[in-house]
């Protein structure tokens, strides 16, 4: 039996809709019109225990929506819900105790004291043992290096400093279910790199099944195994990341360093597109249908005296904007 599994969920939201000019006034105020939007709509898929899953959403697809859902703060419209065997809506004690949730930029900390005496309230509401919390306490300091700034009052952090507290927080009662909505937003790019390695490593070592949505697509290529993507409520993908570079990549890029152009060669077939070439740096743009690597190469082979030679795979996030953009003109 899968650890997470959500069939056939829904989640609709009534919603006012304003009249408009000021002769609506009393019954915009009183009598107001809504309308029903269709947050989620009918999905359906199972989680392992200790995978790595990616939530992928333009804003309004839903993938806040289903994360509320599975973490038990939403209740679905329709369709059922299980969480290392319970209902997380419905036995939301038994549920708190089996996760940790960050919520983007919604701290938990306390905002006039230090971090540190959040994590003590922490291990009270939790009943953490003392060994444990220590435990925890000096490994996510080190791994996410907070040491300068444990004591620090958390108005005076910065917002990656705030965010690695709210992960390692999320963390110390040791849940074996973490759910991330927008973790890295708005951090610099060491901050992301840190908390991307830290969720990498309890996974690792502690099987921590992970959910995380993001922007960032960097997030979920450098975190996540799978990923499932939403659209207007509906999943359009759900597989691995490997398996959706496959499906949807069309084209690759590729460097070369080269000593000298050969003599008597003609222009690169038209599958092969010079993005640039600045005497010993080729880069070129290729269709993954037309060519493999080894034609690639050997092609460039012709005309260039080679020296090396990278490979860039296709960027996620052009993918996953193309995605959108067939789906819209669809």
């Amino acid at each position: 039996m899968a650890f997470i599994q959500v069939k056939h969920v829904s989640k609709d939201y009534e919603v006012i809709v304003q009249r408009p000019g000021a002769r609506h006034l009393l019954k915009n105020i009183f009598c107001p019109d809504t309308r029903i939007v269709h947050a989620v709509k009918d999905i359906s898929f199972d989680i392992d225990e200790g995978e790595l899953v990616g939530f992928i959403g333009e804003n309004g697809a839903g993938k806040s929506s289903a994360i509320k859902m599975i973490s038990g703060i939403l209740f679905p419209t329709s369709g059922n819900i299980t969480v290392a065997g319970v209902c997380p809506y419905l036995k939301r004690e038994i549920n708190a105790h089996n996760i940790g949730v960050v919520f983007g930029q919604r701290s938990r900390l306390n905002w006039d004291l230090p971090m540190a005496d959040s994590f003590e309230l922490n291990k009270e509401i939790y009943q953490i043992d003392s060994g444990v919390f220590r435990k925890n306490v000096a490994m996510f300091v080190e791994l996410l290096q907070m040491q300068d700034f444990y004591h620090t009052p958390v108005r005076q952090l910065s917002l990656g400093q705030r965010m690695k507290a709210e992960v390692a927080l999320s963390l110390l009662h040791e849940p074996p279910i973490l759910y991330l909505d927008e973790p890295t937003i708005g951090l610099d790019v060491m901050a992301k790199q840190q908390i991307r390695n830290f969720i990498k490593e309890r996974n690792q070592r502690e099987g921590t099944t992970t959910i995380l949505t993001s922007h960032d697509m960097k997030d979920l290529e450098s975190v996540c195994k799978r990923i499932i993507i939403l659209e207007k409520g509906s999943i359009l993908f759900d597989d691995s990341l490997e398996r959706f570079r496959q499906k949807f990549a069309k084209e690759a890029v590729a460097e070369f360093i080269y000593t000298d152009k050969k003599p008597g060669g003609d222009i690169l077939p038209e599958n092969i597109r010079i993005m640039e070439d600045n005497g010993h740096h080729l880069v070129v743009r290729y269709l993954l249908s037309e060519l493999t690597t080894a034609q690639l190469v050997g092609i460039i082979g012709n005309y260039y005296e080679i020296n090396d030679f990278t490979i860039k795979p296709p960027d996620i996030e052009d993918m996953v904007r193309a995605i959108y953009a067939k789906e819209g003109n669809a």
